[in-house]
């Protein structure tokens, strides 16, 4: 055979490839020659063929481009496949395992990591594992590890639903009833002080300074004030001073004296008599009022529910007192999560209902007063309804959970609203309300529904707004 080395053209017979029939043939006369004649099989050197040369153009004289009738095509047929030859195949089981890793106690120490994070290839694995039977200081730090893993998973929401204390209490109290239970008034206050507390349980500084702007209506025109988060449970301590003084506690203003016996003027004193803004250590003294408020009228019982609480320029009774601040802990609880971009839920449907009836049971005394004061339309050609008899009514709907309908008198605060007297009615979401009611949102932009009278309807929106205070 010459040792030279010859081009090859891809378009050239390739002796190595055929059909299987075309190998066995070869091999056969290959066998009975004893030789084989290598220039019989292939084109010479000069390019010619056996009978017959090239014309340059792949083809030879006399024949089809595919060449000579007795010899296989220029073109390779399609290999067969294993399956199709009848041969047998291949055992998988006569195949050896792959050794195992033999590793040094140290390597495998240092993939225990990647073990735990399931980062390790099949050998590793297995190598790792086995050693974890024989060693005991590598499996401790292996179980270690995987406890770690567990908690690198993705946390869930932190934000509790607001009603599930209220589930949950509701479950603990029907197995065993309380010896002193918190009156059913007083059960929106505790809940909404037992949420702020604890969206402020991880408040750092920055918090606590984060500027907080807070908004009511003040003779129909929408009024602000700036202050920090600080400030504003300052606030809240404040006002819920009122309530405590009616039940003979402490009063947290102690000798700084108020220019009223109002929450804006009880506010405005505390603010100034503090020598530096308030700072984080104003979350205890509230804390602990609270509590002490609601230990308070669970001791007395129902008989303190119609106690008074003055608030200046107008008086609750305790019970309405307690709903009051359990509102206004809520809207100021989510003015503190806008402050610091933190989500913040209403309260749960039983006690947003409570809220809501609150509102409506105060809106026909508010109308009286405004009308009193020129703040809403006069009743031209009408004269007061007596007391107990049914007047002119906008029926209030309020939609979503914590929703209702009530039926609102226009005329007077004695009369009683009757569906037979109904002039008008106005639809609202139950949140949207509260809003309105704490001064957040305009009054032409409240209703979701408006039919009858114009002149009723935007008198009962700007009184449920005149009700909003700082």
């Amino acid at each position: 055979m010459s040792d030279r080395f010859e081009a090859y053209d891809e378009h050239d017979e390739d002796p190595d490839k055929g059909t299987g029939d075309d190998i066995e043939e070869r091999s056969t006369a290959v066998g009975q020659e004893g030789h084989e004649d290598h220039g019989s099989h292939r084109s010479g050197a000069d390019g010619s063929g056996d009978d017959g040369t090239h014309d340059g153009n792949g083809t030879h004289d006399g024949d089809s481009p595919a060449g000579r009738p007795d010899q296989p095509p220029r073109i390779p047929l399609p290999r067969a496949s294993v399956e199709d030859t009848g041969r047998p195949l291949p055992e998988l089981d006569e195949l050896p395992p792959p050794a195992p890793l033999v590793l040094e106690h140290r390597v495998l120490k240092s993939l225990l990591g990647a073990w735990a994070l399931a980062a390790c290839s099949v050998e590793e694995t297995a190598a790792v594992e086995d050693h974890l039977g024989v060693c005991g200081s590598c499996a401790e730090e292996a179980l270690r590890l995987r406890g770690a893993v567990g908690l690198l998973q993705r946390p869930e929401s932190l934000d509790l639903d607001p009603g599930l204390r209220t589930r949950v209490l509701d479950s603990c109290l029907e197995r065993r009833p309380p010896r002193i239970p918190i009156p059913k008034w007083a059960l929106p206050y505790d809940a909404e002080t037992a949420r702020l507390d604890a969206l402020l349980q991880d408040f750092g500084d920055a918090e606590w300074h984060a500027p907080v702007r807070l908004r009511w209506f003040d003779a129909d025109e929408a009024t602000s004030r700036r202050t920090t988060v600080a400030g504003v449970m300052a606030h809240l301590l404040s006002v819920d001073g009122l309530v405590a003084v009616a039940l003979g506690l402490d009063d947290p203003m102690g000798e700084v004296p108020a220019d009223a016996p109002t929450p804006a003027d009880r506010t405005e004193a505390y603010w100034r008599a503090s020598h530096f803004p308030p700072t984080r250590s104003v979350r205890t003294p509230w804390r602990e009022q609270s509590h002490d408020l609601v230990r308070t009228v669970s001791f007395t019982g129902g008989t303190t529910g119609k106690l008074t609480v003055p608030y200046g320029d107008f008086s609750l009774p305790l019970h309405d007192a307690m709903l009051d601040r359990a509102f206004e802990c809520w809207v100021h609880a989510e003015d503190i999560a806008d402050a610091v971009d933190y989500p913040y839920e209403p309260p749960s449907p039983r006690h947003l209902n409570r809220m809501i009836d609150l509102a409506a049971r105060m809106l026909p005394a508010v109308l009286a007063d405004r009308r009193q004061k020129g703040l809403a339309s006069p009743a031209h050609g009408r004269h007061l309804v007596p007391a107990g008899e049914p007047g002119r009514t906008l029926r209030l709907e309020i939609e979503g959970h914590g929703g209702g309908e009530w039926l609102i008198p226009l005329d007077s605060p004695a009369a009683m609203g009757s569906a037979e007297h109904e002039v008008a009615h106005v639809a609202l979401d139950g949140v949207e309300f509260c809003q309105l009611a704490a001064g957040h949102v305009p009054p032409a932009d409240a209703a979701a529904g408006q039919v009858g009278d114009r002149e009723a309807i935007r008198d009962v929106l700007y009184a449920a707004a005149s009700m909003s205070r700082m």
